[in-house]
């Protein structure tokens, strides 16, 4: 389901979108994650300060942002990959009753970094934002070229919505300082993979620099990636 804000997003002429990743109230609260096994988002609170300054920096310089929102799929467990869909009926018996309200508000943008006027949002079922949602024909109605992707997790959605983002043949940026998953480790790890696909992996404030041209994937030794990445863990 598609929600516009207004009328949609604005058309950046210089053909720069930036998808900010299931920024969700769901993260705020540790209950249900608790349940199903999984840790408090690693240093949520600064990424959340982050994608805030980057939203308000790419709204005054006319950058596009589309908002993903991650919902149950009408089709319940059925419509989730088998094994999710294992993990989520074994611990089903411990997970708290939730009321209909909270419920929508876990699904909602969080407050901090709420949608805006010519922001649009875009509902997703799957880890890729591309993957059964309308993204890839309005972004390519909008003449985008380069995507920055920022938002949550680092190695679940935001990467697979980065990989898709590669086989649509979009340039694309992750905004390092503005995204975060359930560990330093799994965070940084996944930063690394996407180097090796020469994905532009940099602070934010640098990808949308005026100037920016996008060159670290290429100039960088290593990709940019800790030269420890290639060394065999200790025994």
């Amino acid at each position: 389901m598609t929600h516009a804000v207004e009328q949609g997003a604005r058309m950046g002429s210089h053909g720069t979108v930036l998808l900010m990743i299931d920024m969700q109230n769901a993260y705020l609260r540790n209950d249900v994650r608790d349940v199903l096994g999984w840790p408090p988002i690693w240093r949520l609170s600064q990424v959340v300060e982050e994608c805030a300054q980057l939203l308000a920096a790419a709204r005054t310089v006319g950058i596009p942002v589309i908002y993903s929102r991650s919902v149950p799929s009408s089709a319940g467990l059925l419509a989730a990959n088998p094994r999710a869909g294992e993990h989520f009926r074994r611990r089903a018996i411990n997970l708290p009753e939730l009321a209909a309200e909270d419920s929508r508000w876990r699904t909602e943008i969080m407050d901090e970094v709420a949608p805006q006027a010519g922001d649009l949002v875009l509902d997703k079922t799957r880890p890729s934002f591309f993957t059964y949602t309308e993204l890839a024909p309005l972004l390519r109605n909008m003449r985008a070229e380069r995507l920055i992707v920022a938002g949550l997790q680092t190695n679940v959605c935001v990467e697979a919505t980065v990989r898709s983002a590669l086989e649509h043949n979009f340039a694309v940026a992750v905004a390092e300082d503005a995204v975060s998953t359930d560990g330093p480790a799994l965070h940084h790890g996944s930063l690394n993979s996407m180097r090796v696909m020469y994905v532009e992996v940099d602070t934010w404030r640098e990808l949308i620099a005026p100037d920016a041209v996008w060159e670290k994937a290429f100039t960088t030794p290593n990709y940019g990636r800790d030269t420890g990445y290639w060394s065999e863990p200790p025994l």
